[in-house]
């Protein structure tokens, strides 16, 4: 059995009960080695294989899975939540064809763990209801219609992986498409690892603000970082749901 397990945003104790119990009876373990917090690999037996998947391609993964397979537990272990910016899909359809079997044990992603870095809430009432999840299009494309600049006219709380090294251009393309200059920001260096860094700013200043920080960061944009919201219905003693009724 092959197990796609979610590291977590890269403490080691915010990886799930589930994918720490399967890192602990691997017999192979290929890990995202350039995004992934080395001191996971602690949770394995002596006897586990550990591969870093950073110098690797598609097929030398599968190669390794299918050489290990029979009567192995094998865990493919991803930063975050594999199903974002995972490649997973392209791994499972292979597998598939080689009639290896495997499961998917999701984790926190780092979008969550930079929320909590920040002490933030993404759906504020009166504020955002939505929350964009995107990157900046750089070596890889993004569709047409989900450029940055045709997301920005939503004006929600976006969050944006891969494109920390390319805020300038980011900011830019936020403001083009609709958000205000003071727009506020946040720039997550490595979320919940020891060498965590936030930098603050707006659309308009933290381009330079954060030009030291290049890569493994989140970007976070919109008025939820502000101050201004409306207090929630859910616990409003004169709004009446299904488990109370109305106070006053």
């Amino acid at each position: 059995m092959v197990y796609f397990v979610g590291a977590g945003p890269g403490a080691t104790d915010l990886i799930t009960v589930r994918g720490m119990e399967l890192l602990k009876k691997a017999d192979l373990v290929i890990y995202a080695g350039s995004l992934l917090n080395p001191e996971l690999l602690g949770y394995c037996p002596a006897h586990t294989t550990v591969m870093n998947s950073a110098s690797m391609t598609l097929e030398e993964v599968i190669a390794a899975i299918a050489a290990c397979a029979p009567n192995s537990h094998i865990v493919r272990l991803h930063t975050g939540d594999p199903s974002i910016y995972g490649a997973i899909r392209e791994q499972m359809d292979r597998l598939d064809a080689l009639d290896i079997a495997y499961t998917v044990v999701p984790g926190v992603s780092s979008f969550c763990g930079a929320a909590a870095s920040i002490q933030a809430e993404y759906t504020l009432p009166s504020v955002s209801q939505t929350v964009i999840i995107s990157r900046m299009e750089g070596r890889t494309p993004v569709p047409q219609k989900e450029s940055i600049r045709s997301l920005a006219a939503h004006q929600a709380t976006m969050v944006l992986f891969l494109s920390a090294g390319m805020l300038e251009n980011l900011c830019a393309e936020l403001m083009a498409g609709g958000y205000p200059p003071e727009t506020p920001v946040a720039v997550v260096y490595k979320a919940t690892w020891p060498d965590e860094e936030i930098v603050r700013g707006t659309l308009q200043t933290v381009p330079e603000l954060a030009s030291h920080i290049q890569q493994t960061a989140l970007v976070l944009v919109g008025e939820f970082l502000g101050d201004e919201y409306e207090r929630s219905k859910l616990y409003d003693p004169s709004f009446s749901h299904a488990c109370r009724e109305a106070k006053v």
